[in-house]
């Protein structure tokens, strides 16, 4: 077991989630409804997934769910970009899409520059750009 096949959130609004990842950030899905049952989106080597957060509580313990609540979960998502100002294009995305920057594009201590967002249920994501990092012919990170 070492790959990841799906990263799944729990939304709050299916409808204003779609909106956010596949209308105003581009996100890639086949999915065209506005309010759908379930969406995954098309990313390199993974797919992710909206699904409504209480039907996934359930989904996890139909006769006792999980606990739902705010707050930082102690998981980030993160989003590498192959130009430094790449960051600031992603945070006037997020800016524009209604997301809240919880911390503003800077350079990091080992020599990187990143910004943090949360998206419209309060899930955190790194835009994080390094100038060592190299990417494959998918886009995807090389170490």
């Amino acid at each position: 077991m070492n790959k990841i096949t799906c990263i799944c959130l729990g939304v709050r609004d299916m409808e204003k989630a779609v909106k956010f990842y596949r209308d105003d950030l581009g996100f890639k899905t086949d999915s065209r409804e506005n309010n759908p049952a379930v969406c995954f989106f098309d990313t390199p080597g993974t797919k992710f997934e909206l699904y409504p957060l209480d039907l996934l509580a359930k989904d996890i313990d139909e006769s006792n769910p999980p606990q739902i609540n705010n707050g930082f979960s102690g998981i980030t998502l993160a989003y590498n970009v192959e130009k430094k100002e790449d960051v600031d294009k992603v945070v006037e995305l997020v800016k524009n899409a209604g997301g809240k920057i919880v911390k503003e594009a800077q350079s990091v201590f080992w020599g990187g520059y990143h910004a943090y967002f949360s998206d419209l249920d309060g899930y955190y994501w790194e835009v994080v750009w390094g100038e060592d990092f190299k990417f494959d012919k998918d886009g995807l990170l090389v170490f």
